[in-house]
């Protein structure tokens, strides 16, 4: 806070041993003390009371800009639409016969096929 070194503090110390006197001065170091230790107190409930503000301050502005962002809305309402769309096409496949699934489907190869069809296309290249 301030710059004072210790000879300046030796030279305060003998000008007010000199002008309050041996008596009174104890008395007086105390109270200054005691002054110094309450505005130390106050500086500090200060500080801490900016740094609260600031902290609440920053999180409303956060809080805000969440609010004020759409993406995360809009993600939400497209994923939805998602949702309902895949559980039409459920039905839609469920209420259909095996054989109308299965139509214009079928090539006449299976899974177990496909390792075949990959050596011999392998092949001809």
């Amino acid at each position: 806070m301030f710059d004072i070194g210790f000879s300046e503090l030796v030279l305060i110390a003998i000008v007010a041993l000199l002008v309050i006197g041996p008596d009174r001065l104890p008395k007086v170091a105390r109270t200054a003390g005691l002054w110094v230790g309450k505005m130390r107190g106050f500086v500090s409930s200060v500080k801490a009371d900016i740094d609260h503000e600031l902290a609440a301050d920053e999180l409303k502005k956060i809080l805000k800009e969440q609010s004020d962002s759409s993406a995360v809305h809009e993600i939400i309402e497209e994923t939805k639409s998602v949702a309902e769309d895949i559980k039409k096409q459920d039905y839609v496949m469920r209420a259909m016969p095996d054989e109308a699934k299965t139509d214009g489907i079928d090539d006449g190869s299976s899974i177990q096929d496909e390792p075949e069809k990959l050596e011999k296309t392998r092949g001809n290249e």
